[in-house]
């Protein structure tokens, strides 16, 4: 959190009703999304730029499931990536599974490599 870590993303609440919750997340470009799981389904839609996940680009109107207490993690595309999270549950964990500290060590390398950057960074829908 130190390094810049905050810097990268923005999250929001927009929709919290009884038992359904509503997200909107932009996260900066190269942002170390660390693996990590949610003790809630979530299904994903990609508003704006896009997104690695494993080996597959995403980019707006697609979409992706996440079944609960499964572990993921994707990386924003050179634009960033705002997605919005559907999920039957106003209240989730967030489960951190990246143990390792190579994790950390590339993690605090990317953001010092971007953090001027996410500083000065408009969402890929305002593009």
């Amino acid at each position: 959190v130190e390094s810049g870590y905050i810097e990268g993303a923005d999250t929001r609440v927009l929709i919290n009703l009884p038992g359904f919750s509503l997200v909107k997340a932009w996260f900066k470009k190269d942002y170390p999304l660390a693996l990590h799981s949610h003790d809630s389904d979530c299904l994903y839609y990609v508003v704006a730029g896009s997104l690695l996940m494993g080996r597959e680009t995403l980019g707006p109107g697609d979409g992706f499931f996440i079944a609960a207490n499964v572990p993921y993690t994707y990386t924003p595309g050179p634009e960033g990536v705002e997605v919005l999270e559907f999920r039957h549950a106003t209240h989730f964990d967030f489960v951190n599974h990246a143990n390792s500290p190579g994790f950390y060590s590339r993690a605090a390398k990317t953001i010092a490599d971007n953090l001027e950057d996410w500083r000065r960074a408009e969402p890929p829908s305002r593009r």
